[in-house]
């Protein structure tokens, strides 16, 4: 099923979901997709009273999930997979509607990635169990035991909607918790469509509930729910603006909260390194889903004896392939593409030079304007360039030329905590030292 197939074969209203059923308030917001810069659907916007509706019925569901047996939860979870695989395609086609990924990404890895996750989470349902640790005294015995916390409020991304509705959802429905998604604005689709599989395999009503809102009104909407004395813990998937405001809430309130935020992610090509291997592995960080995850590749350091042989690989690994009608990456939106554009004319201008693609290409579009950016390599990066400094969540990586693996860590570890991190040796166990002292992960 196509991008277009999937607009046509749509409802024109993607609802919330509360307590088990599919609401559409007066207020609704447009969902612009990137293959067409242009509305594909509207989505219901969630007010601050529908927000704290959907977890007042999930405080009260949570009196019978929380008593469930574990078998019950798991086969629900189990069920709930076999669900989204049969809707694979359709839910792909959703995905690449809304936030562009190709059809490798959505159909091929993203998806099928998030339903290994919900089965391995339902596997894991049935071990869960507390301990009876010894005691000081004699004559004395505890127990301590797993008890779920509450509602769970998931505030989650656009960028992997299926991997962090599932990672956020059923790791709070497998351990007897209730929960609230408040879904990205840009992917709503994907989440009401991970909601409703959820339903149609059993999930009782008010367990999991599905509330979208546009950007302007998600403060309010967040705020009110971590603010309601039902919601025991958040867990948060964004960017370290957003984050750090959410952390900040969350701790005026006394509340847990878990985050994944933004980071630079570097890849460390020592002189000794297949440079094969390691030239497959840094395009596929740096590349997949348009550069829009939040491990992705973007920082590249090269050891100077393999620099210039790693360059000219780089090149002829990126070389245009035949087929003249391919069109370069697709981007979530026009402001993420004009926000990098603005990153790479101030790297460019301050003496970067361009290893691989051409920024005029930048602006390339199909024959319905979608939002689209080439991939793009640049070498002569220096360490305070906010190309070098900043998340790009986009096709772009930088090199950077070293002389010695100290050198390399140095530089890995300087610019904001990275998710991810990578080191190409032929030599375990320097690469085993080297990544001790990488501050990433």
């Amino acid at each position: 099923m196509t991008a277009t197939q999937s607009i046509q074969s749509s409802p024109l209203m993607v609802p919330l979901l509360i307590n088990g059923k599919e609401e559409t308030p007066a207020s609704t917001f447009d969902i612009i997709s990137p293959y067409t810069n242009s509305p594909c659907w509207a989505a219901a916007s969630a007010s601050p009273a529908d927000a704290i509706r959907a977890v007042d019925v999930a405080e009260a569901a949570f009196v019978t999930w929380s008593q469930t047996k574990p078998t019950t939860r798991r086969d629900i979870l189990l069920k709930t997979a076999d669900i989204l695989e049969s809707r694979l395609e359709e839910n792909a086609a959703t995905m690449r509607t809304e936030m562009g990924a190709g059809v490798a990404d959505s159909q091929e890895f993203m998806i099928p990635l998030s339903i290994r996750m919900l089965r391995d989470i339902a596997g894991r349902i049935t071990s869960i169990c507390g301990s009876s640790p010894a005691l000081e005294a004699d004559g004395q015995s505890a127990i301590v035991y797993k008890e779920p916390m509450g509602v769970i409020l998931g505030i989650v991304p656009w960028n992997a909607p299926f991997v962090f509705g599932i990672r956020s959802a059923a790791c709070a429905l497998a351990a007897g918790n209730t929960t609230v998604l408040k879904s990205s604005e840009l992917s709503p689709r994907c989440y009401w469509a991970l909601g409703r599989a959820f339903q149609d395999a059993g999930l009782p009503s008010g367990c999991l509930n599905v509330l979208s809102c546009p950007a302007q009104d998600a403060p309010a909407v967040v705020r009110a729910m971590i603010e309601h004395p039902a919601v025991r813990k958040i867990n948060f998937t964004g960017s370290s603006r957003v984050g750090r405001i959410v952390a900040s809430t969350c701790g005026k309130n006394l509340k847990p909260c878990l985050m994944e935020l933004g980071g630079k992610n570097s890849a460390i090509v020592c002189e000794d390194a297949d440079l094969k291997t390691a030239i497959s592995a840094v395009l596929a960080g740096a590349f997949m889903n348009s550069g829009q995850i939040c491990m992705s590749t973007d920082r590249i350091i090269l050891h100077s004896r393999i620099a210039p042989a790693f360059i000219e690989g780089i090149k002829d690994a990126l070389k245009p392939s035949d087929d003249h009608s391919a069109l370069p990456p697709t981007l979530v939106n026009a402001a993420s593409r004009a926000r990098v554009e603005a990153i790479l004319q101030n790297a460019l201008a301050s003496g970067a030079h361009l290893i691989h693609g051409s920024i005029n290409e930048t602006g390339k579009t199909s024959p319905v304007t979608s939002i689209r950016m080439p991939a793009l390599i640049l070498g002569g990066v220096k360490e305070d360039m906010a190309i070098w400094q900043e998340e790009n969540f986009s096709p772009v990586a930088s090199c950077m030329i070293v002389e010695n693996d100290e050198e390399a860590i140095r530089i890995a570890n300087t610019g904001g905590y990275g998710l991810s991190a990578a080191v190409f040796t032929e030599d375990l166990r320097k690469g085993l030292a080297i990544a001790r002292k990488i501050q990433s992960g």
